[in-house]
């Protein structure tokens, strides 16, 4: 076996250009070789309540620092299996969602051609639909592991069809999902009609509100998961910050009161474990609304335990 990156010990920070790397990782410019690499989408122009978000991977980077190459818990200990890497930010257009979405398709495309398995810094959460589109092109309609306060499932917001609101009806409209397989949890919140709630569940998914899962363990939740996924279907996860309560991630744009727990999304990832996780995403996160960092910091942990669900990571 050949030699694999590790974070780097003590105070070392790699940088590129004055911004600390994902977990002190090597920072490169392709994704040759590497089983798997973080990758930052600063992009906040489809938010529609709080902008920042363009600042989330720039303070999950930084936060990040403090992890450390060994779960604890879980016993995963990716890096003594997998290539992994800081491939940086993708270069979109700040001032233009129909121009940014097929850059962002692209510079996908050319990671998963790679072999190499993508986990994003957010970004708003419209990132999900270009990142949707590459994944789909290679490996088909994808099974979802969504976890969010709201089903982002608008036909169009102020009358944009592309926006943080509606990437999985577009995803809908171009197949780009197994809707059986589709799971959005933590769903809550006021709406504007019970359609929000109702739409996704004519197409095949489900359905967990937060409020049914309060006080409770979600890994009998997560058995189901994946009994209905199985262990071969390509699966993506896609985490909004906002589907913990904003008590414990206070720095998003759209908060939602009566939220997931911290361990409940950590139980979230982990239970992925067994399924065929062909990337991840970590979006919405906001820096100017949690001066404390610690939404980052919540964001970047919850980042680290999606590579330790990937397939091929060994354990200790």
């Amino acid at each position: 076996m050949t030699t694999r990156n590790q974070p780097l010990s003590g105070n070392a920070m790699p940088r590129f250009g004055g911004i600390a790397t994902m977990m002190r990782l090597p920072f490169v410019d392709s994704p040759a070789g590497l089983d798997a690499a973080f990758i930052g989408v600063p992009l906040d122009i489809g938010t529609s309540n709080r902008a920042g978000a363009r600042f989330g991977p720039r303070q999950i980077r930084a936060e990040s620092a403090l992890i450390r190459p060994y779960n604890m818990a879980t016993g995963a200990a990716p890096f003594d299996t997998l290539q992994v890497a800081d491939l940086g930010d993708v270069a979109i257009n700040t001032f233009s969602l129909e121009k940014s979405m097929p850059i962002i398709t692209a510079f996908y495309e050319r990671v998963l051609a790679a072999g190499c398995k993508p986990l994003t810094m957010g970004g708003d959460h419209t990132i999900a639909l270009p990142i949707l589109r590459a994944l789909a092109t290679r490996h088909g309609p994808v099974a979802l592991v969504h976890v969010d306060a709201h089903a982002d499932i608008n036909d169009e917001m102020f009358g944009e069809p592309i926006a943080h609101g509606t990437p999985f009806r577009r995803a809908v409209d171009e197949g780009l999902l197994a809707c059986d397989k589709v799971w959005q949890i933590g769903l809550r919140g006021t709406g504007y009609a019970a359609d929000d709630f109702d739409w996704p569940r004519r197409q095949g998914f489900t359905i967990v509100q937060a409020h049914e899962v309060w006080y409770q363990s979600l890994a009998p939740l997560m058995a189901q998961v994946r009994e209905r996924i199985g262990p071969t279907h390509p699966t993506y996860i896609t985490f909004d910050i906002d589907g913990l309560d904003p008590s414990f991630a206070a720095g998003t744009g759209t908060p939602e009161i009566g939220g997931l727990t911290v361990p409940q999304g950590l139980e979230i990832i982990r239970g992925c474990s067994g399924l065929n996780i062909v990337g991840g995403d970590l979006v919405e996160v906001a820096p100017p609304y949690d001066p404390s960092g610690n939404t980052a910091l919540l964001g970047a942990n919850l980042l680290y335990e999606m590579l330790c669900v990937l397939p091929g990571v060994g354990r200790r």
